[in-house]
């Protein structure tokens, strides 16, 4: 058993902890709270005048799929041999030794979302995973966790310049909705098949795609522009499916639409550039404008576009642009996992949760901050020298 003691407790549910205790067995939490009685042969932790948070999550990234400092060799993101790819499964594409997990778990992201990328309209599974481990088997917390799916400029550009369906905004919306009518279809044949006892031959892409007709995955739409915004929710709401809005970058364009449609909003990266058209009115208010009407807001990184490790620091920047610093660091560990479907184990510091918990020298979104120590299912995984 793990005892950390007189630290400064964040848990993200309830109140802020004075001087607490933080009780760790068998990679779970036991119990935390004040003046706990702490075991004889518990390995005693101190963390006086330092603060504890539940690991960071970022709920938008291609960690491991599209590998750092290497070219076509590691970029295993996106299927572009056609726009439409719902087969496609991340899990067979991560690296679970690339670099850029380490530096997560060190900065103190414990978990992330990772899948396809946006150049098709329907990129594949995603999956949301420990940052570390040495088999991705070992580090999957929820596998599928959602279906990628992209509008706006990507699958533009990537299917544009070779003259193929989708050329316009219009070519994507409508291979979307093809995809859903054609899940439909096989619901309808598999359906008519078991009456009469006859066999189905499978489609892996169909399949995919029932289980977001049925509710049992969200559709995870990569959107920037307003316009984009909208043709998800509207197709969303045509097929009666869950999605969240990855990227949402004009949504401060659109409070009123989006907490009328009820779909979660996973903001950024508003640290990159105005690299394309869709990204001219990016900002680090949007995440803010959006929590503050009521909206469930994330943040991310969408790593390696910018780098996952400083993910806290986006959310102070966030802060500093009107977001209160509560939503703030729950926009990075209790909403985040709630969006992904895993706050029945991390996202907050809970008796029966992971034991994934960060130590930090100072406020967490403090860009003078040092992560200290860094506990993954009750492992001590980093620790600052």
């Amino acid at each position: 058993m793990k005892a950390i003691i007189n630290g400064k407790i964040y848990t993200m549910t309830g109140e802020i902890i004075e001087d607490g205790v933080i009780l760790i067995s068998d990679g779970k939490i036991v119990a935390l709270g004040k003046e706990l009685e702490i075991p004889k042969d518990a390995q005693v932790i101190d963390a006086s005048e330092k603060i504890i948070t539940p690991g960071i999550i970022d709920a938008h990234t291609h960690l491991g799929i599209t590998e750092e400092g290497v070219q076509w060799e590691g970029s295993d993101g996106n299927e572009v041999s056609g726009p439409v790819t719902a087969e496609m499964r991340a899990i067979d594409a991560i690296n679970p030794a690339e670099e850029g997990l380490r530096d997560a778990y060190s900065h103190g992201i414990t978990t992330v979302m990772t899948g396809p990328g946006s150049a098709n309209v329907i990129g594949g599974e995603n999956l949301v995973i420990k940052t570390y481990g040495k088999t991705i088997e070992e580090m999957i917390l929820s596998n599928p966790c959602g279906i990628k799916a992209a509008l706006g400029e990507n699958p533009k550009r990537v299917y544009g310049t070779k003259n193929k369906l989708p050329v316009t905004r219009m070519g994507i919306a409508a291979l979307l909705r093809e995809a859903l009518v054609k899940a439909q279809n096989y619901i309808d044949k598999i359906e008519y098949a078991n009456q009469e006892g006859k066999p189905v031959e499978r489609n892996l892409a169909d399949e995919s795609m029932v289980r977001v007709l049925k509710k049992e995955l969200p559709l995870k739409v990569h959107v920037h522009r307003l316009d984009d915004i909208l043709t998800a929710i509207r197709i969303a709401k045509e097929f009666d499916i869950n999605i969240t809005l990855e990227h949402c970058t004009e949504g401060h364009k659109l409070v009123k639409e989006i907490l009328a449609s009820g779909y979660p909003a996973i903001v950024g990266p508003s640290f990159s550039s105005r690299s394309k058209v869709e990204l001219r009115n990016k900002s680090f208010a949007t995440a803010g404008i959006l929590a503050q009407a009521g909206i469930k807001v994330a943040i991310t990184t969408d790593h390696p576009v910018v780098p996952v490790h400083y993910l806290p620091i986006y959310a102070g920047l966030a802060v500093r642009n009107g977001m209160s610093e509560l939503d703030a660091l729950k926009a990075i560990t209790i909403n985040a996992a709630e969006i992904l479907g895993v706050a029945d184990r991390v996202g907050s510091l809970e008796a029966g949760k992971d034991a994934d918990l960060v130590i930090f020298d100072g406020h967490p979104l403090g860009t003078m901050t040092n992560v200290l120590k860094v506990f993954i299912n009750g492992k001590e995984v980093f620790t600052r020298n």
